[in-house]
């Protein structure tokens, strides 16, 4: 019987015993008796296929416990059907003995999830959290005895022999003590004193790191040692445990160095464990699911059933765990929680509304869906990223060993094969997305000349994880200058921007030149160089939506220079930030550049003759977002403001114009409602061409209307530009 409690993992479930638990709804008398037995089964017969590297002892107490009652069932069930050489009779399903084994079911399917826990979590988790373990296994054990203590035996008319070995379970589970198994114990200090000497600085010894690592903990090739990584970033993105996250950052930097000083640095198979577990194919799927028809072919493929989220049947883009440890789609169980307080998959009591992040399982969302060709964006600012997390509670030991670990990478990066190459940059790259140190120290080591190395490489991972890393290090202010004064380096940025071997070596292409164009004195520097401002602009009109985006806001950077607008005019980006008026992802940023580059007369001039940037702005005034409308009436103000009266008559024959002025003098941001007036009052002095249009601009009284309601105070030359946010460069 599968357990209608059963979860697709054990990763990301939060600790097995917390939580509110209940028997099955609707189940009682011999239907009960019949899901214990199967329960029961289920867990020995899965416990028997396990080997428990730790807590070995506290598990097979306690599947001899199961096994125990696996006999109480069965003697149940034989006794519901009595043949006539059988002295058993039938039991007696009182109320009190119903609730018993209700009790009981609860208790073994919390044992259930215990043993599975053990079994599954990684070897550095299981140390880590042994005493607390170790707690769990005694706290089941008083639990089970407190239920056997109220059970009516005489009500179930039990066989003696087996009302014998209930009375005696009922004993040993009285008298267990708290158990820590000593040489689980040790190990786990032994992982402490290594990072006690880490932090000092010093190396611990490689063949007292070997031992451990390889002979006791098993971890003995470098993909086990990644998935230990894995596992212990999935516990810090939970932070549902009582547990110092600055130790687990130290154990997940300490299992870095040993998996590429103890395992070299060849690479690791990239999703096997996913195909390992789902084996699909094109022509072979596996699981019952939502039909899903892909766009460019003429056949429909079926999405695993894990992978749908169990209230809209659909395939989940935002995995999120709730307090019971299942798992549905964020959108759904969202909408689901505003009006019930229960889980709707197990119907348990939800003890909080906190929705975890399930990062195992979209990561192989994502795998199956690149695999497919079918397009899956992940979520952006939903819930806690792993990178912050680490970020924030990294420890003097994670600083160091990273740093160490950083040395060898680079190392490897100018004197490896071109297979161990790729792997170091991967790493880095991995590496720069936590923390101003490890970006620091990453460079300070010489990271970005071997970096740049890659830039022309003919293999594709290689040349995105450089470029990529190269991003990551220049969030850090220090670095940026490093990068900018590295011979070639710029030059190889915009070669990878031009003609890189793939989409995201593109886009982090662009990306790193607005992180570096966040320094003034750099902005030149990047415009001047060849082939830089011309690409960002193909980027904007011809990339996906993430490329325009890091495309229009390194030229919203490259604008605020003073002696940038020629180069940009000349290159093409006007143009193309005048076509992006009308995408609304990046119209606001687009808009703003416009804004800027307006102040210079000649600009001014040259695109305000062309009616199309005009009608652009207006479209941009009457659909765009609050932000997007203040920069385009910002941008035809400065435009009239430097363009003179051609242009002016220009912007002020636009039909539609005045009532969208009227709207943004009494709906708009302050600055937009001081930037419509000044355009007003500019389009009010060419009386002759706007009569002679049949635009209306005496607006007077609305504008003096706006003035005494809101206090506007309307002066002229400013020229900033608002954005809605705080642009901040992603690490990747």
């Amino acid at each position: 019987m599968t357990s209608p409690f059963a979860f697709l993992s054990v990763r990301r479930r939060r600790f097995p015993l917390a939580g509110a638990f209940f028997a099955p709804g609707g189940l009682s008398g011999a239907a009960l008796i019949h899901a214990l037995a199967a329960l029961c089964s289920d867990v020995v017969a899965a416990a028997g296929r396990c080997n428990f590297r730790f807590q070995r002892y506290n598990a097979r107490s306690l599947v001899l416990k199961i096994r125990v009652l696996a006999a109480l069932f069965e003697s149940l069930k034989e006794s519901l059907t009595p043949t006539a050489s059988s002295s058993l009779q039938p039991p007696r399903f009182t109320a009190s003995a119903v609730l018993c084994l209700r009790e009981l079911y609860i208790f073994v399917y919390r044992a259930k999830l215990l043993l599975e826990y053990c079994s599954q979590s990684s070897r550095l988790w299981l140390l880590l959290r042994n005493p607390q373990i170790s707690g769990n296994f005694h706290d089941i054990a008083q639990e089970l005895a407190t239920a056997l203590d109220v059970l009516p035996l005489y009500s179930l008319r039990l066989a003696d022999d087996v009302c014998g070995l209930i009375d005696l379970l009922r004993v040993q589970c009285n008298r267990s003590k708290f158990f820590v198994d000593p040489d689980d114990e040790e190990l786990r200090c032994k992982i402490h004193s290594f990072l006690a000497r880490f932090e000092t600085g010093e190396v611990p010894d490689p063949a007292e790191l070997r031992n451990t690592f390889v002979n006791r903990l098993g971890i003995q090739d470098a993909g086990v040692c990644r998935t230990e990584i894995e596992f212990l970033e999935e516990q810090m993105l939970s932070q549902d445990e009582d547990i110092d996250l600055s130790v687990v950052s130290g154990v997940i930097a300490l299992a870095r160095y040993c998996r590429f000083f103890l395992f070299g640095f060849h690479e690791v198979e990239v999703g096997k464990p996913f195909v390992e577990l789902y084996k699909f194919s094109r022509k072979r799927l596996l699981s019952q699911g939502s039909s899903l028809r892909e766009g460019s072919g003429d056949f429909s493929m079926t999405i695993p059933k894990d992978f749908c989220c169990p209230i809209s049947l659909d395939l989940m883009k935002d995995p999120v765990v709730v307090s019971t440890g299942q798992t549905y789609d964020r959108a759904s169980i969202t909408q689901w929680i505003e009006g019930h307080r229960t889980c709707p998959n197990s119907g348990q009591t939800l003890s909080h509304n906190r929705l975890v992040p399930n990062r195992a399982l979209r990561n192989l969302i994502s795998q199956w869906c690149v695999f497919y060709g079918l397009p899956y964006e992940t979520p952006d600012g939903s819930g806690v990223s792993i990178e912050s997390i680490t970020a924030a509670c990294a420890s003097k030991a994670a600083i160091e060993t990273n740093r160490i670990t950083a040395l060898m990478l680079v190392e490897q990066l100018s004197a490896g094969s071109q297979e161990v190459k790729a792997v170091a940059a991967r790493e880095l790259r991995l590496m720069a997305k936590t923390g101003k140190e490890n970006r620091a120290f990453i460079a300070e080591a010489g990271a970005i000349p071997a970096l740049c190395q890659l830039f022309r490489s003919t293999n594709s991972v290689a040349q995105e994880n450089a470029l990529t890393a190269i991003l990551n290090i220049s969030i850090h202010d220090g670095n940026k200058r490093r990068i900018m004064e590295e011979d070639g380096c710029l030059e190889l940025i915009v070669y990878v921007l031009r003609h890189g071997l793939t989409t995201e070596a593109r886009e982090n292409a662009a990306a790193t030149l607005f992180s570096l164009s966040a320094v003034h004195e750099f902005k030149k520097m990047i415009v001047d160089e060849q082939g830089a401002v011309a690409a960002l602009a193909d980027l904007l009109m011809q990339g996906n939506p993430r490329g325009k985006k890091d495309a229009v806001m390194a030229l919203f950077n490259l604008s605020t220079h003073p002696e940038s607008w020629s180069r940009m005019l000349d290159m093409g980006s006007v143009s193309a930030l005048v076509g992006a008026l009308r995408d609304e992802i990046v119209a606001e940023e687009a808009a703003g550049a416009l804004a800027l580059l307006m102040r210079h007369q000649i600009l001014a001039q040259t695109i305000g003759s062309e009616d199309t940037v005009i009608t652009n702005l207006v479209g941009l005034m009457r659909r765009g977002t609050p932000k997007a409308k203040e920069n385009a009436v910002a941008a035809l103000q400065e435009m009239c403001r430097r363009g003179g009266p051609n242009v002016t008559q220009n912007v002020a024959k636009m039909p539609m114009l005045c009532g969208l002025i009227q709207t943004i003098l009494l709906t708009g941001t302050k600055r937009a409602r001081r930037k419509a007036a000044l355009l007003v009052r500019m389009c009010q002095r060419c009386e002759s061409t706007t009569a002679a249009h049949g635009n209306d601009w005496n607006i007077n009284s609305t504008l003096a209307r706006t003035n005494s309601l809101r206090g506007s105070n309307y002066r002229s030359g400013d020229v900033s530009v608002s954005m809605s946010m705080a642009i901040q460069v992603p690490v990747l």
